[in-house]
């Protein structure tokens, strides 16, 4: 079950083979693992990494430790004041032969879905390699790694309607088979010695110890529910509640949407409210029954980009309808009231 689990997630990303898919605890292990094994293999002093200034912490922080560590230095692509990246400034980065490029498929903050396949066409013109941060743009839109031609794409279970504690990497096998392991222990060997080891084939090169194997079951199942719904459908149904959503939450005086227009944009609307902090608003939201998230939502720079310590974010998914939207933009009436 747990081999069919991973079928399942390969199948789901047009992998061309499951041993392309390491299971993970997170999106942010799988980054992590890429930081640890190939980039400590392969990057020195001096390498440049180009990552966004859009980036979710997990992308963001394991570069920076490689940076403090190897001395690699880190160029960020901007973000527009309409929250697209500046294409124009990632092209003069080229310029500098990066050895990688990292980013988010889709903003967790501001929505934006990222041109992705421009972005790893380019990196590899420069010749390097793509690193997709995949934990907003795999549960919300089709996916297909061979079509895109990625390098690495990092993803969890978690926001798919799967368990918590899975995630997945993908990487081209060429890769896998030319990087280190990440973990030692057992199921991750082939052979053991006193003083060497051989270690497995991938994927179990990179799975070392007893593995989740319930969560990644769950994952499988999950997987196979998106792919009956339709990955096409999802995203038509996401474009749907965004539109709406956008649209009621601009007609409230003082409330401001971080982000591209809806058409550019998946179905996350993060914003402020004059004269209220995010917290305020997201604990009297709670208070009428509509849940969100307040805070800087793990990308503290972004936030920092745009002037602001914080925001409120509505997330929508498959099981996302306009009534609930009508019941947000209720609900931030009625934090307008009590803070008059």
């Amino acid at each position: 079950m747990y081999e069919q689990a991973r079928q399942r997630v390969a199948d789901f990303i047009h992998a061309s083979s499951s041993s392309e898919i390491i299971f993970t605890r997170n999106a942010t292990e799988s980054i992590n693992l890429v930081a640890y094994t190939w980039a400590r293999a392969n990057l020195k002093s001096g390498d440049v990494v180009i990552l966004t200034e859009m980036e979710h912490h997990s992308n963001l922080v394991p570069w920076l430790q490689l940076a403090a560590e190897r001395g690699v230095t880190l160029e960020f692509i901007p973000v527009t004041g309409e929250g697209l990246l500046d294409l124009d400034v990632y092209r003069s980065l080229l310029a500098r032969t990066p050895k990688l490029v990292a980013f988010s498929g889709m903003s967790n903050v501001l929505g934006t879905i990222n041109p992705a396949a421009d972005l790893i066409r380019l990196a590899h013109e420069a010749g390097a390699l793509a690193l997709v941060d995949g934990a907003q743009s795999v549960p919300h839109l089709p996916v297909d790694v061979q079509v895109l031609d990625v390098d690495f794409l990092a993803f969890s279970a978690h926001k798919m309607l799967g368990p918590t504690g899975i995630g997945a990497l993908y990487a081209k096998a060429k890769l896998l088979e030319a990087m280190p392991p990440f973990l030692g222990g057992g199921e991750m060997i082939k052979t053991v010695h006193l003083r060497s080891f051989s270690p497995n084939d991938i994927p179990h090169k990179f799975e070392a110890g007893t593995p989740a194997i319930a969560e990644a079951v769950g994952f499988g199942a999950a997987v196979g529910y998106l792919t009956g719904v339709g990955m096409d459908a999802v995203a038509a149904h996401e474009q749907e509640m965004i539109v709406y959503a956008l649209e009621r939450l601009e007609e409230i005086p003082g409330v401001r949407v971080l982000g591209p227009a809806a058409e550019k944009k998946g179905g996350v609307a993060a914003f402020t409210l004059e004269g209220v902090h995010p917290h305020d608003v997201a604990q009297i939201l709670d208070h009428y029954g509509v849940a969100v998230r307040a805070g800087h939502h793990c990308a503290q720079p972004l936030h920092e980009k745009f002037g602001i310590t914080a925001t409120t974010r509505a997330s929508f998914y498959i099981y996302s309808v306009k009534e609930e939207v009508d019941k947000l933009v209720t609900g931030i009436y009625q934090v307008k009231k009590i803070f008059n």
